[in-house]
Parts: structure tokens; sequence; C-alpha cells
């Protein structure tokens, strides 16, 4: 009895140590491969998704890192067109992708820090979905009025617009953009009530603003600087923190006296990978894209559009991201922008 015993022990004990001996060469076995596949990547083309469609800011922005990128990583890397459902559908298509670092997603904010407060159903979860890799650059917005508006700074505009309360009206270029989110909470916060009219896109906004349809609005430096070197606008003030580099004479918000938080706020453009994307892939992605943002080519398109060149480390970007959200969910809630 005390032999049967004995061998149903040591057969249990043998068979307890052979499965903890494969399972050790399986964990190997997979370590092996993953940083296998890391030492080696990339060995195919590359995609990058964009949410936006061909020829705007955040395409071009996406060709030039493609080519930066082929450069340093020795592989072709191609630019994928997903606009739709306020660039949900793109973004959506990244974290359903592959997570082998060879499907990554350069985007606008809209879909990354705009739709989970705009949006009751979005079909991802930024946190949960998605490896942050870099913020690509910030958006210089100008808040800025038609040349006729008597108005020459911040507060001569409030002023303006109190004494003409309830009729003046504010252009943005889309429900829910940060020029509509921002208008809404200087309305709200200095009790303007303005009325929001919403275009589709920047451009017939500005051109509405230049014809006097529209007093005022917020727009991109790109698209509002040969407008105002012509005089059709007038620029009052920098949304930031800091002034801009082509119009060193027009202060920021918060120089202006408005210390609002919100106008501090800015939008941009980030790169970002599906979740469990092995860490040295996107290690190496996060290394060459930071280093793209410092080329030649980059800065020139940066300067073009009137965007400033960023390329912090997915930490930083991580901490950012967590940092600004409570402040747009308040600015959607008081903007009255949630879609069902």
């Amino acid at each position: 009895m005390r032999q049967s015993i004995g061998k149903t022990f040591i057969g249990k004990t043998f068979i307890g140590k052979a499965f903890i001996a494969k399972a050790f060469i399986a964990i190997a076995a997979l370590a092996c491969g993953t940083h296998a596949l890391a030492q080696d990547y990339p060995t195919r083309t590359i995609t990058i998704v964009v949410p936006a469609p061909p020829a705007g800011a955040t395409d071009v922005l996406a060709r030039v890192l493609a080519d930066e990128l082929g450069k340093s990583l020795k592989q072709t890397v191609i630019v994928d067109n997903k606009p739709g459902a306020s660039g949900m559908l793109g973004a959506s298509a990244v974290a359903r992708a592959q997570p082998d670092g060879y499907t990554i997603l350069l985007s606008h904010s809209s879909p990354i820090s705009y739709a989970q407060y705009m949006f009751t159903k979005v079909p991802y979860d930024v946190r949960r979905d998605f490896a942050f890799i870099t913020e690509l650059c910030s958006a210089s917005l100008v808040f800025a009025v038609n040349k006729d508006v008597p108005a020459r700074n911040m507060k001569e505009f409030v002023a303006w617009a109190q004494a003409n309360k309830g009729k003046v009206n504010y252009g943005s270029f889309g429900v829910g953009s940060s020029s509509h989110l921002l208008n809404a909470h200087l309305s709200e916060s200095r009790k303007l009530d303005m009325t929001h009219v919403a275009y589709k896109g920047e451009a017939p906004m500005i051109q509405d603003m230049i014809a006097g349809q529209i007093p005022m609005s917020i727009g991109t430096l790109g698209t509002m600087a040969p407008h105002i070197a012509s005089g059709s606008v007038r620029p009052l003030a920098i949304i930031g923190d800091k002034r801009l580099a082509e119009l060193p004479n027009v202060p920021t918000m918060a120089e202006s006296g408005f210390n609002d938080e919100e106008f501090k706020l800015l939008g941009g453009v980030v790169v970002m990978a599906p979740a469990k994307t092995p860490p040295a892939v996107l290690a190496r992605l996060e290394k060459e894209t930071r280093a793209a943002v410092q080329t030649v080519a980059m800065k020139a398109r940066f300067q073009a559009f009137g965007l400033v060149g960023i390329g912090n480390s997915s930490v930083e970007f991580r901490k950012n991201f967590d940092a600004t959200g409570p402040m747009i969910e308040r600015l959607v809630q008081v903007s009255g922008a949630k879609v069902d």
C-alpha cells in the first residue's frame, strides 16, 4: 500500500515538474518570438491610417511621416485615408487591427480626444484599445474678427458683444469642433448670449467672416494667415500658452485678461497603434516618429499649416491626454454638442 502511494505521489510529482518545464519552455519561446519580431521589424509594408480625406493638413502630414519613416525603417510606408463618422471610422479600423506594428493611426484630435464626450456610441475605448506613441504637433488657433468689428482686443470685443447681447453670431468649422467649443465657453462664461453658426469646414467659415455674414470666429493660423495679411480679418488673441512667432504682436488669451484654462487647450495631430502591440515595436515607432518631427521636411509642413511641432514621449502624450479630458468634457456640456 505504501509503495502504491509512493508511486502515485512520485507520478504526480513528475507530472507537475514536467508541466512546469513545458510551461517555461512555452513562455521562453513566446518571449523569443516577440523579441525576434521586434528585432526584425519591419519586414513588410506599414500602413498609416488617416481618418480624414486626402489633401487636408492631416493627410499631408501623414504622407511626410510615411516618407520619413520609410527612410529610417528601410521599408515601404503607405497612407490609407478612411474619413467618416467624425474620424471614428478610421480610428476604429486601427483599434481592430492586428497589433503587430504594421497598422498605425495618424489622427486629428476629434476621434481621439473629443469623440468619447460628444457621442453616446463610440466603437472603441481610447485608453483600452490604443497604444500611445506621440503627439506629432499642435494647432495654433487664432481668435479673429471681421475688419469692421469695432474691437482691437478681447476686452473691447466682449464689451461690444455685451452691448449687442443676443445679436452676435460666431462661426465654427463644425459642431463639436474646437472653434465651436471654445466660442461656446466664451459666450457662456461672459454671458454674451452669442449664436452658433456651424459650417462644413474652415474655409467657408472664413469666407463668411470676410463677407461680414458672421463677425468673428476661432480658426487655425494656417487658414487665417493670408486673410490677416490682407487686412480682411483682425486677430485679437492666440489660443494657447504662448504667442506665435508669425504673429508676435498678438497676445495670448491669458495676456488679454482671460485666464481660463480652456483657452490654453490646443488641438493637434497624434500617432497611435493598436493596444497590445509589442513594447519593442512601439519603442521603435516612437523613436523614429519623434525623429521625423525634427526633419526639415516635417518642419516645413508645420510652418505652412501654422502648426507647432511636439514629438513628445508616449508617457508625456498619455499624461496630456488624461489631463485635458475633464476640460473637454466640460466644454462639450456647455456647448450642447452631445450627439446620440
